[in-house]
């Protein structure tokens, strides 16, 4: 038996994975190459913190750093639709049409969104991660019957046409709903614990226990964010793991399919993890340094044109830190202007270099704030 649980016999005639008493001792065992590296996440994740907290008009940057993650945790479930695409459905009349590749981004961001906010009053909990999957799940794109905001009732298994030929067979019900109980208990637990190596079992585990019929990826992505904003880690919620996941999507499963093998070791996810957290870390900070030059190099150009052409035209510099991608509609809203009004103010924007025409020009004509993008699109 591993320190994570082994497969038993069911009286159906399959084995299924019975997780151990979470965590078990050896979990919570971790050598001295994983604490040096545990140490040097920990740093990178103190130095992001710190640079996120210089960024003006936070909540603008925090929802594209979320799009971005959005965009990586679906594509990781077969979603072809990218960040750009996303971002441009949100400016769309009908909503209604949208491709389901991009609703299933435009999910994730909604209950993304949810969970963060619910911090404030409800913390991170099994009650907590049903409403996230609710969010999630509700009119959503599914391989079956997803339960929004439910807990299975039936057994699941992943790969394969049955439990028999699986690759993997999680707990039945009534071991998933003692798991989860552990895994929630765990969340608030004295026991000393480093907090990435924590975090990276939260996922794992949660990921093991599978308790949905649907979106368990997902949610258990969400997971990290929340417990280590949760934590104090990050006052700012800006490190979103998904796209290191998505970048090595062959080495995610495959360790994440050791941490629960009977013969593997969890250590090998550990390492992967805190790789992710540096990783992510890294490139999160190197992209605050980029916000905050762009932001200064556009603004001295805003500043530069006459004062009353200033005003509205640093206003609307502001919203396009939340939405890169817009057209007149979302300018007049914001600007309070008339069509034609707002049309000078996009022009203005063109001729200064800031935005410039998204695809074949037409009555709908979108525009995009390309540098600020890039910086977004960058490993995607």
């Amino acid at each position: 038996m591993s320190f994570v649980g082994t497969n038993v016999q069911q009286p159906a005639g399959f084995k299924a994975f019975i997780p151990a008493p979470f965590p078990s001792a050896g979990l919570l065992q971790i050598d001295q190459a994983m604490q040096v590296k545990h140490s040097e996440a920990m740093i990178t994740l103190g130095r992001l913190d710190g640079i996120s907290r210089l960024l003006p008009n936070k909540d603008f940057f925090i929802l594209m750093f979320i799009r971005k993650d959005a965009a990586s945790s679906s594509q990781i479930e077969g979603t072809n639709a990218s960040l750009d695409e996303s971002i441009e459905a949100q400016t769309i009349e009908r909503p209604n049409d949208l491709p389901d590749d991009v609703s299933d981004i435009l999910h994730y961001i909604d209950a993304l969104n949810h969970g963060i906010k619910r911090l404030s009053d409800l913390p991170l909990s099994s009650r907590l991660l049903l409403e996230i999957h609710k969010e999630l799940m509700t009119d959503a794109r599914t391989t079956q019957h997803a339960y929004p905001g439910e807990f299975r009732r039936t057994q699941n298994w992943i790969g394969g046409t049955s439990p028999a030929n699986a690759r993997f067979v999680p707990p039945p019900v009534h071991e998933m709903n003692r798991a989860l109980d552990e895994l929630e208990k765990f969340i608030y637990d004295k026991t000393p614990a480093l907090p990435l190596i924590k975090a990276g079992l939260l996922h794992s585990q949660f990921e093991t226990i599978h308790p949905f019929t649907d979106g368990n990826g997902r949610t258990g992505r969400m997971m990290v964010t929340l417990y280590l904003t949760q934590t104090g880690r990050l006052e700012i919620p800006v490190l979103y793991l998904s796209s290191f996941f998505k970048k090595h999507q062959d080495r995610y499963y495959e360790v994440l399919n050791l941490y629960h093998s009977e013969s593997g070791s969890p250590n090998e996810w550990l390492d992967f993890f805190l790789d992710g957290v540096i990783e992510t870390a890294e490139s999160a900070i190197i992209a605050c340094h980029k916000i905050t030059e762009l932001r200064l190099e556009d603004l001295a150009k805003v500043q530069s044109l006459g004062k009353s052409s200033a005003e509205s035209t640093v206003k609307m510099l502001q919203h396009l830190y939340s939405l890169p991608i817009v057209g007149l509609a979302e300018v007049m809203n914001w600007t309070g202007y008339s069509k034609q009004g707002a049309y000078n103010v996009i022009e203005r924007l063109v001729q200064l270099g800031i935005l410039s025409p998204r695809g074949v020009k037409d009555y709908a004509q979108k525009y995009e704030y390309k540098r600020y993008l890039d910086i977004f699109n960058e490993e995607q």
